[in-house]
This record gives C-alpha cells, sequence and structure tokens, in this order.
C-alpha cells in the first residue's frame, strides 16, 4: 500500500507539473497534499510496529507568525528554537528530545524517507528535504519524555515548497498543539488543515497565543465554532498564552503544567492501522477518481478494438475460408496426401518421425524446404496483411472520432499519435507473425492428409482405383512441384489433375468423411489465426498501446494493480496488511 500510494503522489506531481494544459490545479495540489499526509502515517504505523517502546512525539503546529518556535521554547523551558519576526523563518522540520537521548531516534530516518537527518546549523532555506533532531540540556516542568517538533508554517505563499516536511511532522505526533494568534484564528486555511487531519484522531490542545488580558471571552466562543464547523470531535481544551512585551515571548501557565502529559495518556498505538485503513477510505474516492476515468477509457479503446478484430476475423472467414476460389489449404493437404498416394513407404516414415522428431527440428527438415516457398506463394498471407493494414486504419479513424467528441480529453489524442508513429512496426512484426503462423500450420495440414490417406486404406478398392489412375499422379507430380517451389499454391488449385482428383475423392466411399476433414480443418485455422494473429498478436499489442502512454500526462495505473489495492484496503476490517 504505501508503494501505492508513492506512485499515485508521483503521478498526480507529474501531471500538475505539466504546463498550459491542466484545469483543475486546485485539486489536484490537495490531493497531493493528502496522498503526502496518508504516505506519512502509513510510514508512521510500520515505525511503530519496529519499536517495543515508542518516543511521544509532540507536534506545534500552526499559521504563519502565531508563534510555534516562541511557544516550543516556552514548552522545552529553554531557548532551543530559532525566532525571527520575520514571516518564514522555519523552514523545517526541527526535533528537540526532551528526556529522551538522541541516539534512541535513529528509528526516525526509517519514518522520514528521503529527508536526510542533518545537524540544526547545516539546515539550509535553499534545501527542503531535510530534518534536524537536537538534544535538550534542561528538562522543562510542561512535558513528559518525548521529542516536541518545531514546524514550517501550512498557509505562507512559500509553504508549498516546504509543505511535505509540515505533514510528514504533523503525521508523526502522537500529541498535536495548535498554535493560533487573535489574528489568524479565523483563516480558512487553519480549519481547512484540522479538517483533513480530523481522521489521524490525535489528542490536540489550542493555544491562542498573543493575546490581551481578557480577550479570550470573546474569542474561545468563535474558535469553538470554527472548530464544530471543520470537524466532528470534540472541541479541544484552549489555553490563552498572553503577550509578554518584555521577552516577547508567550509563558506556559502553571495550572497547565501537566496538560501535555494527560493528553499524552489518551495516545493509542493499537488504534493506528485502524485510523490509517480509515484515512485512506475517506479519501481513496476522490484520489482514485482520475484514475478510473482513465480506465473508462481504456474500457472503451478495448471496446473498439474487440469490435475490430472481430470483423477482421469475420473478413478472414468470408474472404478466405469460405470463399469458393481463394481457399488453398485443402488443396494443400491434398497434396501432401497425393504424395503419400504415389509412395506408400513415405506414410509409414512420417508417422514414425512425428513420435522421433520434436515440431522445431521437423520444422528444419521439411518446411525448410517448402515451407517459406508456400508462404510466400499464399492468398491466405496476402489477404491476412491487408486485413491487419485496414484495421488499422479503421482505429485510427475511429481514435479521429473520439478526440472530436472530447476535446479537452487529450487520452484519445495522445493514443492516436502512438497508434501512428507504431504502426509500421505493428504491420511489420504481424508480417513476421503470419509467415510463422503459416509454418506452424503445415503440421495441421498435414495431419489432416494423414487422416485422409489413413480413411483410403480402409478403402483398397478406391485406393487402388486411384494409384492406378494417370491423373493422379499427373497431380502428385503437381504435388511435389509445389513443395519444391516450382509453382504457386493459387496455380495448385486451378490445375485440371488437382480438380480432377478432387473430385474423384469427392465422388468415392470416402466423400463424406472428406468433407468433414476440411471442416474441421478450416475451424481449426479460424481458431489458429484467431489465437496467434488477431487476439494473439495484434490484439495484444493494441491492448498495450495505453500502457505506452507518458507517465508525466498520464496516471497509467492498471485496473488490475489499483484491484489489488482494493482488495488490500478491505481485507482487513480493523487495519492494513501493508505491502
Amino acid at each position: 500500500m504505501l508503494e501505492f500510494i508513492q506512485l499515485l503522489k508521483q503521478r498526480y506531481q507529474a501531471i500538475i507539473a505539466q504546463p498550459g494544459k491542466f484545469f483543475g490545479q486546485l485539486d489536484y495540489q490537495r490531493r497531493i497534499d493528502q496522498l503526502t499526509l496518508a504516505e506519512a502515517f502509513v510510514r508512521k504505523g510500520l515505525w511503530l510496529a519496529a519499536k517495543e517502546t515508542p518516543v511521544l512525539q509532540v507536534a506545534v503546529v500552526g499559521p504563519t507568525q502565531s508563534g510555534k518556535s516562541s511557544l516550543v521554547n516556552a514548552l522545552l523551558n529553554s531557548p532551543m528554537a530559532g525566532v525571527s519576526p520575520l514571516a518564514g523563518y522555519t523552514v523545517h522540520p526541527q526535533g528537540f528530545c526532551h528526556k529522551v537521548k538522541r541516539a534512541d531516534c535513529q528509528g526516525l530516518q526509517r519514518y522520514f524517507g528521503r529527508f536526510q537527518n542533518v545537524p540544526p546549523d547545516q539546515l539550509s532555506k535553499h534545501r527542503h528535504d531535510c530534518y534536524a533532531v537536537s538534544d535538550t540540556p534542561i528538562h522543562s516542568p510542561y512535558l513528559p519524555a518525548c521529542i516536541v517538533w518545531d514546524t514550517p508554517d501550512f498557509d505562507s505563499i512559500d509553504s508549498e515548497t516546504y509543505r511535505e516536511g509540515v505533514l510528514r511532522s504533523i503525521a508523526l505526533a502522537d500529541v498535536l498543539v495548535l498554535v493560533i494568534s487573535k489574528e489568524k484564528y479565523a483563516d480558512q486555511s487553519v480549519w481547512d488543515m484540522m479538517a483533513e487531519l480530523a481522521p489521524l484522531n490525535q489528542p490536540t490542545l489550542i493555544c491562542l497565543n498573543k493575546l490581551a488580558e481578557g480577550s479570550e471571552t470573546v474569542l474561545i466562543p468563535s474558535l469553538k465554532d470554527k472548530w464544530q464547523q471543520a470537524r466532528q470531535d470534540s472541541f479541544p481544551e484552549v489555553i490563552p498564552l498572553y503577550y509578554q512585551k518584555a521577552t516577547a515571548t508567550p509563558l506556559w501557565p502553571e495550572g497547565h503544567k501537566d496538560t501535555i502529559a494527560h493528553l499524552a495518556k489518551k495516545v493509542s498505538p493499537a488504534t493506528h492501522a485502524r485510523l490509517e485503513q480509515a484515512l485512506l477510505q475517506q479519501h481513496w474516492s476522490s484520489w482514485l477518481e482520475p484514475v478510473r476515468a482513465e480506465h473508462q477509457l481504456l474500457s472503451d479503446w478495448h471496446t473498439l478494438l474487440d469490435d475490430a478484430l472481430k470483423q477482421a476475423l469475420a473478413n478472414y472467414q468470408r474472404d478466405y475460408l469460405n470463399h469458393p476460389h481463394h481457399y488453398e489449404t485443402f488443396q494443400q493437404a491434398m497434396a501432401e496426401l497425393l504424395t503419400l498416394l504415389e509412395m506408400p513407404g513415405l506414410a509409414g516414415f512420417m508417422t514414425g518421425a512425428r513420435k522421433v522428431l520434436t515440431w522445431p527440428v521437423r520444422q528444419m527438415m521439411k518446411l525448410g524446404r517448402k515451407g517459406l516457398h508456400l508462404a510466400d506463394s499464399s492468398h491466405e498471407v496476402i489477404l491476412l496483411n491487408q486485413l491487419a493494414e485496414h484495421t488499422l486504419i479503421q482505429l485510427a479513424d475511429h481514435l479521429l472520432d473520439k478526440q472530436g467528441q472530447n476535446p479537452q480529453n487529450d487520452w484519445w489524442q495522445a493514443l492516436s499519435a502512438l497508434l501512428r508513429r507504431q504502426r509500421p512496426s505493428l504491420l511489420q512484426n504481424f508480417e513476421t507473425a503470419v509467415k510463422t503462423y503459416h509454418l506452424d500450420f503445415q503440421q495441421d495440414v498435414e495431419a489432416a492428409a494423414h487422416r485422409l490417406y489413413h480413411k483410403l486404406q480402409e478403402q483398397p478398392a478406391v485406393l487402388n482405383s486411384l494409384r492406378a489412375t494417370r491423373v493422379t499422379a499427373d497431380a502428385a507430380m503437381l504435388a511435389l512441384t509445389l513443395h519444391t517451389g516450382g509453382i504457386g499454391v493459387h496455380d495448385l488449385v486451378i490445375a485440371p489433375a488437382m480438380l480432377a482428383v478432387t473430385s474423384l475423392l469427392t465422388e468415392s466411399a470416402i466423400g463424406g468423411y472428406m468433407h468433414k476433414v476440411e471442416v474441421h480443418l478450416k475451424q481449426q485455422q479460424l481458431n489458429a489465426v484467431n489465437q496467434a494473429l488477431f487476439a494473439g498478436y495484434l490484439g495484444n499489442a493494441l491492448k498495450a498501446l495505453p500502457g505506452q502512454l507518458a507517465n508525466t500526462t498520464h496516471f497509467n495505473i492498471s485496473p488490475e494493480l489499483l484491484g489489488a489495492m482494493e482488495q488490500q484496503l478491505t481485507e482487513k476490517r480493523h487495519g492494513l496488511r501493508l505491502l
């Protein structure tokens, strides 16, 4: 699941980065933030599972210039966090170990992933994929053993550049301390963030900072109303922090000395898996909306493709298998039969060869002499290549129609361009596949000839009369000429000697059986062409085209992968089974 969330986020980021083509940028950016938060929360679950006694994490969060770093110093009772009157001074997550050794927190690196742990003095404003963890020399009366995180703001214009660090810090937190000032408490960005964090179910404390004495009585009811509009859980405790002109920092009220320690008792790592599942399920539908839209387009493409391939197969059946003049395969079987009739010992030899030799060896021994010639002179081969070219033209026209029906959706346009670029190689590979099929099918042709020969052996009178007929000998010579490349398959079909032999056999005692062999051979041929060429090579190659669309402009997440992730999401009622 973690890998899938990362993949989905990467595709969103790649698509939103494309210039001048995207209309839902704000909506996509919100989903990227949600995916970042979910990814971090899943990472926390993995980290918790690997730790026997996890360290309490307290994150101080809030909008710009709300006094987050000053509050961190007040909680630590030590000036550890850098402060500045300028907005956006803190741009990296910075953790301060209180009654905890930094050496015992190495597992944080696994949680932060690609973020690098660096000393505080090496944090650079030009690089945002970093975090710092420091030891604190003083024990504060306001904090239990924990790591306190000073975080960047989440609402400034520049916050987009370091937003991932903010979300990772928030998802890590066991206890959340929201710092807002009287100027910022009504900002919509604050309550949008708190609404997104609701599924994490973190014990929360609100610090109303920079107050004048008594102003909290007016602000807290409004604050409660804002909370209830954004979330469904109980309104948390609010601690008023009054502005100190002398120090320009807040003082933590002595009456709330144990407030964070009490909140820490509400932390339950055992519920984390269930909260993960709730978080993913809350956003799953919206995250996958564009992916499902692509799946619908993919389904439409498969429908177009199936219809075109079925039409190609029907045309093959009409213009070759059922055509009175073009169907030549059974005549090849007759040529094989006539060879056996003129040389009786050959039949036994061929039967033995089938038991001893594998098909590739037999192909080199026999078809190497005649198979390529038969393929080159076959009307079937020519027709199949023509049908493939016609199918690609037909599909290209359908793609143009789809583009016209929905000009804002560039999926059809991209697929059309891809088909146009790959058309020469598709046709060339199809031609190779046709020749391979034609050579391979010769064993079925020979098998049909042997069935006829063995049937004739059951009718010695018919067999002897055929061998005594001069026409049979002439036709056998034509058959041998065909095998050596002296004539083409079509010439054999219309040769008078071959027509005469076919008539003799049709009117003989095996005429009905001969018809059954021909019908069976046609059905075998139809199935072979469909499996090897239309539903096989061409169908598979064309169905694979959408997967080759650029990942920078399309999600390209297969229905199979999505189905596996959805099964994983729902298969455990009280949590996720992570990859």
